[in-house]
């Protein structure tokens, strides 16, 4: 990955005319340059928020599971006071089933007596058939999405099911790698044309090319730094720090790394840059190619699980500036909501209060909470 920090590398800098390898080259390496540097603020922000999340939204989120179930056992007891008419009981076994579910399945199990109270069911009973009707829905998915069929697949839990798929799908990919290959090999056997000849032998020479360019500017830099045969025991160890920076940037296929090794060293300097042939920097220019495409894939991913994170849509705003700020308002509104259920449990204590309060709730279908950073 390019490092933002280093200079550009560019070719012409003082010069007015450009060849048109020579402007790619240039442009290539500012769009890697860019694109490093994103990645550094990316991977950073990506830090940042997950200690955040950590420090500050976990315990937060713990800390209302704590007050709401508080407010299960203030509604469990109400209902078991003689001032409370039935349709008030209603309403509360209303809410201390819908919250007390959603409370147990993130590990407040204590609740379950309570909840079990109110359900002839039962908890886990009812959280097996809702595992079954979740993983009856991922079967119908994996059909509609996929086209792969999971009626035979004898799982009741998601993770089973999400597990079947997942090889399933992985046995579609090697059973049609294995055709691609064997109708592969099937045209190979075929007498080839002379065009078909010419095209397949200008591809080999370029791959040969394209890593013979990044094995010279390794080499050179091998014979100069290799530390096996020197007697000076600092020079050794500056020479082996230098060698891990080159096999670095040699193992990726790092052109532009292993080019400011040569400038940083004075292996080559700003002149050869301007002097290099047409032929070299069309491999040099396929190489660039290469590693603003894995880059921008980098990126991309790397957008993309921060995006998650946040719990917001795909196509939301990946800035960090703004996913920070969204953590933050997160943050904000669970203390707003903790700060309420404090006074909800306080004022609730009243038998009055809770009458009145119970008199504008209406029972609804339960789903659910509050959803904000994704915890992880």
């Amino acid at each position: 990955m390019a490092d933002s920090t280093q200079q550009l590398i560019r070719i012409g800098i003082s010069k007015a005319t450009l060849t048109k390898s020579q402007k790619e080259f240039n442009r290539l390496t500012k769009r890697i340059e860019t694109l490093g540097a994103e990645i550094t603020v990316f991977r950073e922000a990506s830090g940042q928020l997950q200690r955040r999340v950590q420090a500050e939204y976990i315990p937060l989120v713990r800390q209302f599971q704590a007050q709401q179930g508080e407010l299960v056992r203030l509604f469990d007891r109400a209902y078991d006071h003689k001032d409370f008419k039935k349709a008030e009981k209603k309403k509360l076994a209303d809410l201390i089933l819908s919250m007390a579910y959603d409370l147990i399945e993130a590990g407040l199990e204590e609740l379950k007596p309570i909840y079990d109270k109110y359900d002839t069911v039962g908890f886990d009973a009812a959280s097996t058939d809702a595992e079954q009707l979740q993983a009856e829905l991922l079967k119908s998915m994996a059909g509609q999405m996929f086209g792969i069929d999971l009626d035979d697949v004898d799982a009741s839990s998601p993770e089973e099911i999400k597990a079947q798929l997942q090889k399933k799908l992985e046995e579609r990919d090697a059973a049609d790698a294995e055709r691609r290959a064997s109708a592969e090999a099937r045209r190979a056997k075929k007498p080839k044309s002379e065009k078909q000849q010419e095209r397949e032998a200008k591809k080999e020479l370029d791959e040969k090319n394209i890593t013979k360019a990044v094995r010279t500017l390794y080499m050179d830099l091998v014979k100069a730094f290799h530390p096996d045969r020197e007697p000076d025991e600092a020079e050794k160890e500056r020479k082996t720090e230098i060698m891990h920076r080159v096999t670095a940037a040699y193992e990726t296929s790092d052109l532009l790394a292993l080019l400011r090794l040569q400038l940083e060293f004075e292996r080559i300097d700003q002149t050869h840059l301007e002097t290099l042939a047409d032929e070299q920097l069309l491999y040099y220019n396929k190489i660039l190619r290469q590693q603003v495409k894995e880059l921008e894939g980098e990126l991309a991913a790397m957008q993309s699980r921060l995006v998650a994170m946040s719990g917001q849509p795909m196509f939301y705003n990946r800035s960090p500036i703004v996913l920070e700020l969204s953590l933050t308002q997160d943050i904000k509104a669970l203390k707003n909501e903790i700060k309420s259920l404090k006074k909800d449990l306080k004022a609730f204590a009243d038998t009055e209060v809770l009458k009145e309060w119970l008199r504008t709730y209406k029972i609804q279908k339960a789903g659910p909470g509050t959803l904000y950073f994704n915890e992880f």
